[in-house]
This record gives C-alpha cells, sequence and structure tokens, in this order.
C-alpha cells in the first residue's frame, strides 16, 4: 500500500496541511472533505486512486493539522477555501484537475468548477450536499460541531464518534479507529477532544450566503456525478433530482444503508469513483 505524505503550504497567511498520495507526476485529484473533518477521511480511496491520480487531500483551515483562524469571520468562508485551493494547486504546478468534494468540500467544489477554477476542473464529484440544505439536517450538524465533546480517553472519543457518525453508515473497525486518531488532540489539562476550531460552526451564522450555491451550479461546466445517501437529511431526495435537471446535470447515485455521507471507503463506493473520473 502506498503510504500518505504530509505537505504544510503557506496560503492565505495560514499554515495549510495536505496529505499526498502518489506520483505527482500523474493527474492530480482533490479530495476535499466536510465541515468537522479532515483530510484522511479519504485514506481509503486516495490510496486506492493513486495508481492512477496524484491525490491531494488538504485540512480545511481550522481542522486537522492546519492553522485555526486569525479572524474566523474572515478565515473561515468559501471565498478563504477556494483562494487557499489555487495556493495548493500552483504549490504543486497543477492547472487541470478532478474534484472530489464531501458535503461542505462538494460546494467549495462547486463554487470553484463555476468561478476561480472554471475550466481547470474536468471532472466534479459533489457528495451528499446540494444547494438546499434542510434546516433539520443544518440544525444537526450545527448543534455538534458547536459544542464538541470532551473525554479523558480516546477511546471515549472513537465511541462518540461511532455513535455522532452512525449516518456514515457500516465501516471497518480500522475506519474508526484511524478517524478516531485522525480527529483527537489534547486539551490543556490532557484530556482529549477533536481537532477542530469550535468556530467552524461560524458557517451557519456568518457566511450563510455561501451555501447558497444554485446561481454557481447553473454554471458548472465540469463533468459532474452527484452521490447521495439514501437516508440523508442533508441532501433531500426532492433537491438531489432537481439537481439532476440543471446545470451540469449530473447522474444521481444513491448509496444505500446511509445517511449523511457517505464514506466512499469502501470497494463498491471506490469502484464508482474510479468508473466516473475514468470517464
Amino acid at each position: 500500500m502506498t503510504a500518505p505524505r504530509s505537505t504544510y503550504i503557506e496560503a492565505e497567511g495560514l499554515e495549510i496541511h495536505v496529505t499526498e498520495w502518489g506520483d505527482p507526476g500523474r493527474p492530480a485529484l482533490v479530495m476535499w472533505h466536510g465541515l468537522a473533518r479532515t483530510g484522511r477521511d479519504f485514506d481509503e480511496a486516495a490510496a486506492a486512486l493513486c495508481d492512477s491520480y496524484f491525490v491531494l487531500c488538504p485540512d480545511t483551515p481550522g481542522r486537522g493539522l492546519s492553522s485555526w483562524a486569525r479572524d474566523y469571520r474572515r478565515d473561515y468562508s468559501y471565498a478563504t477555501f477556494g483562494r487557499i485551493a489555487e495556493a495548493v494547486l500552483a504549490h504543486h504546478g497543477i492547472d487541470r484537475l478532478r474534484w472530489v468534494g464531501t458535503s461542505m468540500g462538494g460546494l467549495i467544489g462547486v463554487t470553484l468548477a463555476a468561478g476561480a477554477l472554471k475550466g481547470r476542473i474536468s471532472h466534479l464529484v459533489i457528495n451528499d450536499i446540494g444547494p438546499d440544505i434542510p434546516s433539520a439536517g443544518a440544525e444537526r450538524i450545527a448543534a455538534y460541531v458547536g459544542t464538541p465533546p470532551v473525554y479523558d480517553t480516546v477511546a471515549e472519543l472513537e465511541a462518540w464518534l461511532r455513535a455522532n457518525y452512525a449516518p456514515f453508515g457500516a465501516n471497518t473497525d480500522a475506519f474508526w479507529r484511524r478517524m478516531a486518531d485522525t480527529s483527537a488532540r489534547r486539551t490543556d489539562d490532557g484530556r482529549v477532544t477533536v481537532h477542530y476550531d469550535p468556530h467552524i460552526v461560524s458557517q451557519f451564522t456568518h457566511h450563510k450566503a455561501d451555501l447558497d450555491v444554485w446561481d454557481a451550479y447553473d454554471a458548472v461546466a465540469a463533468r459532474t456525478l452527484l452521490i447521495r445517501g439514501e437516508s440523508s437529511d442533508v441532501l433531500a431526495a426532492p433537491v438531489a433530482d432537481e439537481m439532476t435537471r440543471r446545470g451540469p446535470r449530473p447522474d444521481l447515485r444513491v448509496i444505500s444503508g446511509c445517511g449523511h455521507a457517505p464514506t466512499l471507503a469502501d470497494a463498491a463506493q471506490i469502484a464508482l469513483l474510479r468508473g466516473f473520473l475514468a470517464t
């Protein structure tokens, strides 16, 4: 199995951690995670796809090993994230790329594919997110993101992750253990909490306009695949159906046995990505 590499890039006055997989000479594939997650969520998919692609999995500012915001009202916005994505591509000398985005990462991909990276993103995968997010789903996410848990042990944190992210569906024990390993940080008193800045929840307050992307979606020209968890409370079935009739008119694939969001970690989901990205 190919081992990942860590790169740290200065962008927008912040240090950005990127997990790299594979040969930089291969076509580029950026995989961007969801709101309270990290680039390490894509380990299974990246390890499999790096036989064909140079895979880059950034940690969004405020998450994982990337810097926290200097001013969360400014730094935790899609405008800043987009400029950071451009800086990551410039660091590696990448012109054309494919983009896989889960939840927040999908909306960032839509914004870029319709704007700063239009004509450069050839393939776009939108994983379980759309231009209309039901209030119940947004409130559920905001509730746990804004009040991160604190435990005495990593084992307790893993149990919380398994329960809180049960909508991810069935995943291996190795997946959940790595998720705990890459999601944990020590507090000042030595206890364990999640590896993100609680201020990232400001996405739902200071930057609500970032979530209104119908105009951008309608302007996307990249070949697009839309993935939905069958019981998702973030991408409602009627919204997904409307997305297939608008903008890039993507194929829609519904993943059984999960809600928000499919992890793209099992063999069938990786095969779905591989087939689409090769078109």
